[in-house]
């Protein structure tokens, strides 16, 4: 009867700690989601591939990649903003309320970004956790000058491991 016990109770402890786990994994991969935790800064609000999915067009959607990146391919009805050369102005015209996206490979660059619209006074801004790669591993569509594409800028070949889905194009 006590083994049956410890049985039980060491299933319980693992299974719940699973299930916890699992419920606060963002991404689908454990390994890429395990990268995120650790590379980003988590300082602004997050949302996720599936939650963005619901209300993707209620948004206003920054993207916060290079020119040749956003070139390749973006989220439908995204502007560019930058990362590199990022200038403030460019969104100043928003009313301060507007719910805002941004995003970019993985979320670190988003991040920076997102942090820097908030010191700005806007009120309603998310970084998408992920990024565009999580975006498109999870079947999204992406565009480019011509209309729908399966190409995205992985930003480089070690960064690229986390793009599982679509056409890794690196120049444009």
């Amino acid at each position: 009867m006590k083994k049956y016990f410890l049985a039980t109770t060491l299933f319980m402890i693992v299974y719940s700690s699973s299930t916890t786990a699992q419920q606060k994994r963002k991404v689908k991969s454990s390994t890429y989601n395990i990268l995120l935790k650790k590379l980003l800064d988590h300082n602004v609000p997050e949302i996720t591939v599936d939650s963005l999915q619901k209300i993707v067009n209620d948004v206003v959607l920054l993207d916060a990649r290079e020119p040749n990146e956003f070139k390749v391919s973006h989220i439908t009805n995204a502007r560019f903003v930058g990362y590199n050369n990022f200038n403030i102005d460019s969104v100043e015209i928003m009313d301060k309320n507007t719910p805002i996206v941004v995003y970019c490979s993985v979320g670190y660059r988003s991040g920076k970004v997102a942090e820097k619209l908030i010191e700005k006074g806007f009120l309603n801004v998310q970084n998408l956790y992920g990024g565009i790669f999580e975006w498109k591993n999870n079947n999204n569509k992406v565009v480019d000058e011509n209309g729908v594409t399966d190409d995205v800028h992985p930003y480089s070949k070690s960064w690229g491991v986390w793009l599982k889905k679509g056409n890794k194009v690196y120049k444009k």
